[in-house]
């Protein structure tokens, strides 16, 4: 009875551990979702006043100007920048977005070049054979993402400058009502007709209306590095959020099944220990009535 009841009391004890740990990284997991979630919440005002100076742009010019690169564009290439994650704890989460991403890519005409952020994505793309032209690391809180996004405009710029490619796609984790997540993709490139009567269609929410100055070309152009900036920043915050979302949802089930177990664990326990009980003092009782019959 003492090696089993040893044996369930180490079994308690290292369940109780690890309900410790997991329920610590629920914690940092669910202060990690709400930092992220604030970011896209926040950046939602700033889009909305970027889109309202590209709208007043757009209402003073008679067409959007769009800057031609030194060298003609491969019409054939399409860059992409595919969002993924380095830890772990997140179930398939890399597959789906490389999946998502190279199902996507290989339905559009022309031959993909793919950005990668994380390193586990990168090799997921790798073995589907997607051409990859860098590894970006995955930002660990907000304010890292900023200067990730910056690292990918100038490269992205630099090859859109030499004719590398005129289309750029964005792929990442968009999250959903409670944990849910799904793989999303968005066109940043080109900045076509149909998106800037998009946004010359909003409306200014004053009766005062904006004047542009300097011809509107220099502010045109502001604005829309603002915008690649924001969409770029937003795809990032989102994929995080989706990461952290996916992992809390792991730990609560984490934490709800070793709950079940050390239930289970400490009714065998008490079962065991209680029926030792239960023999002894029959030997002792079995013990007295021999000596008292002698």
């Amino acid at each position: 009875m003492s090696n089993t009841t040893a044996s369930l009391s180490r079994k308690l004890a290292s369940a109780g551990d690890l309900q410790s740990v997991v329920r610590a990284m629920k914690a940092l997991a669910a202060a990690s979702v709400g930092q992220y979630e604030k970011s896209v919440s926040a950046l939602g005002a700033y889009c909305r006043t970027v889109e309202l100076g590209l709208g007043a742009c757009f209402r003073e010019s008679a067409r959007l100007p769009s800057p031609r690169p030194d060298k003609p564009a491969r019409s054939d290439t399409i860059g992409a920048v595919v969002f993924g994650f380095d830890q772990g704890l997140v179930g398939q989460f890399n597959d789906v977005v490389a999946d998502f991403a190279v199902k996507t890519l290989k339905a559009l005409p022309g031959k993909p070049e793919v950005w990668a952020v994380g390193e586990r994505v990168h090799a997921r793309l790798a073995d589907a054979g997607i051409p990859l032209l860098g590894l970006f690391a995955v930002p660990s809180s907000v304010q890292a993402i900023t200067p990730l996004v910056g690292q990918i405009q100038i490269e992205s710029e630099a090859r859109r400058a030499k004719g590398d490619y005129a289309r750029l796609y964005v792929f990442h984790k968009c999250p959903r009502a409670g944990a849910l997540y799904e793989p999303v993709s968005q066109r940043l490139l080109p900045l076509d007709v149909e998106w800037q009567q998009g946004l010359t269609n909003v409306r200014w929410p004053t009766k005062m209306l904006p004047e542009v100055m300097s011809g509107g070309t220099t502010t045109l152009r502001a604005f829309i590095r603002e915008y690649l900036f924001f969409s770029l920043f937003r795809a990032c915050a989102e994929s995080l959020a989706s990461e952290n979302a996916s992992r809390l949802a792991a730990m609560e089930r984490a934490d709800k099944n070793i709950k079940d177990l050390l239930e289970s664990l400490h009714s065998r326990y008490h079962r065991l220990r209680q029926s030792g009980i239960d023999e002894e003092l029959s030997d002792v009782i079995s013990g007295f009535d021999a000596l008292a019959g002698s």
